[in-house]
């Protein structure tokens, strides 16, 4: 079922690779730069803020290093295209993260614990619209993934 969080979720992951495809080569670099930005923050930082600190001088450092290696960006057509798949490879991060970004219930049964997602405490039209989402349910393989993808997508859950 599609709800209002997919509808969103697609959203915001066009206008990112709107993005990238206005960029051109910039915006490849920038998608793909970005994607390794999260992945290295995540990897080596135990917190968020250090997390944050790492991905945003990744980012000035990518972002610095493109602006002057790449000079005219949108020479060729095809730099379009590739520019929407560097958009489209930071979008599908984006919208992953945020669509397995909530709160996790532990159940304990007669079967032992197991988390439960999303959260029953989320409020009603939120956990609604979560719990039915088709993007939120065709992601659920990450939660027993690979483990870089785990990194990447849940980085609180991979350090568990």
């Amino acid at each position: 079922m599609i709800t209002w969080f997919d509808a969103l979720l697609v959203t915001l992951w066009a206008a990112v690779t709107a993005l990238g495809a206005r960029r051109g080569l910039g915006g490849l670099a920038w998608g793909l730069g970005g994607v390794a930005a999260c992945f290295l923050a995540n990897s080596l930082s135990g917190n968020a803020p250090v997390a944050l600190i790492i991905g945003a001088a990744i980012a000035v450092g990518v972002g610095t290093a493109v602006t002057h290696r790449i000079q005219n960006p949108l020479d060729q057509p095809w730099h379009l295209g590739a520019g929407a798949l560097g958009g489209f490879a930071l979008g599908g991060v984006l919208i992953a993260t945020l669509a397995l970004s909530f709160p996790l219930d532990v159940q304990v049964d007669a079967r032992g614990s197991r988390g439960v997602y999303p959260s029953v405490s989320l409020p009603p039209a939120l956990y609604t619209a979560v719990r039915g989402s088709a993007l939120q349910n065709g992601l659920r393989g990450v939660w027993s993934g690979n483990a870089a993808v785990k990194t990447l997508l849940i980085p609180d859950q991979t350090r568990r």
